[in-house]
């Protein structure tokens, strides 16, 4: 098998964790009839922390805290601010349209990275960026009232945020050595204290204990962060990065999906044009060069 081939084991796992990481959209939509955007950060990430914690502890990996200033910028836009943002999306938007626009992280990753990290985007990354930005246009669709905007702006923010999270991710790796799953673990209590003044003093409503509650929490500390982050770690591990990102374009499709059988959240057709342009733009940004350029030069000889 090739280097830059998935082999099954991998492919498994990718399934997996785009399936944890799809349902989790709808089950945060859940939630938030029972528990306040800001409370559910804070308890996601501090229960998750805990379950990393105990599994550096289990396998006696270092617990030493990674280098701070980058951890923490890491911290504040990639753990909190995306997920307080997209929180507040999903009160105000359908958990389909909110998650397509908070998936857009790619692209963001290509413009900051050009500013920050001096790397300039080659010409794939700028068709992706129009297909993209099209398709955005039509799936916000500003001509239908500031109501469906509000939702779409702030997921549009968590993606950016993610975005640059991921760009100080790369400076981390970059100039220090850190296991992964350590600066995750620290991550998640750093974003549950983060978030916690917010939760705090931001009004919310109350919270309804129950089995929905409990069983919500369970699946988005437990599945989605804890063992989500286990298996996109082992993903990674066994496959080249461009095959690990195409994997994760499919939980925005799955979580459209799922909104629309149990959710009723049913795509318009204009809806569904501006998804098919934003996946296309996708697909192009995380093709591999020899791909594209093979690509464009069958075009050229047509």
């Amino acid at each position: 098998m090739k280097k830059n081939q998935a082999d099954r084991g991998a492919l498994f796992l990718m399934g997996i964790t785009v399936g944890l990481w799809g349902v989790s959209w709808i089950v945060m939509k859940h939630l938030s009839a029972f528990i306040g955007p800001f409370d559910l950060v804070v308890g996601r990430y501090a229960l998750a922390f805990l379950v990393l914690f105990s599994i550096l502890v289990a396998t006696r990996q270092s617990l030493s805290f990674p280098p701070f200033w980058l951890t923490v910028g890491i911290a504040v836009f990639q753990t909190t601010a995306f997920q307080c943002l997209c929180q507040l999306a999903l009160v105000s938007g359908g958990a389909g349209h909110v998650v397509l626009l908070a998936y857009t992280m790619p692209f963001w990753v290509v413009m900051f990275a050009w500013v920050l990290l001096n790397e300039r985007p080659a010409r794939r990354h700028v068709i992706a960026l129009m297909l993209a930005a099209l398709g955005l246009v039509v799936v916000i669709a500003p001509w239908k009232g500031m109501g469906s905007v509000q939702g779409s702006l702030l997921a549009l923010a968590g993606g950016m945020s993610w975005g640059l999270g991921v760009v100080l991710s790369k400076k981390m790796f970059m100039r220090h050595q850190v296991e992964v799953l350590n600066l995750s673990c620290w991550q998640m209590i750093l974003g549950a204290l983060f978030a916690l003044p917010v939760a705090l003093l931001w009004p919310q409503r109350s919270i309804v204990w129950g089995p929905d509650l409990f069983w919500g929490m369970a699946y988005m500390a437990i599945l989605a962060s804890a063992l989500g982050w286990w298996l996109w770690l082992s993903v990674v591990r066994r496959v080249s990065a461009t095959i690990a990102g195409m994997s994760s374009l499919g939980v925005p499709v799955l979580t459209i999906i799922l909104a629309w059988l149990l959710l009723g959240e049913r795509p318009t057709l204009l809806e569904a044009a501006g998804v098919a342009l934003i996946m296309a733009g996708l697909v192009v940004i995380n093709l591999p060069p020899d791909v594209f350029r093979r690509l464009r030069r069958r075009s050229l000889r047509t």
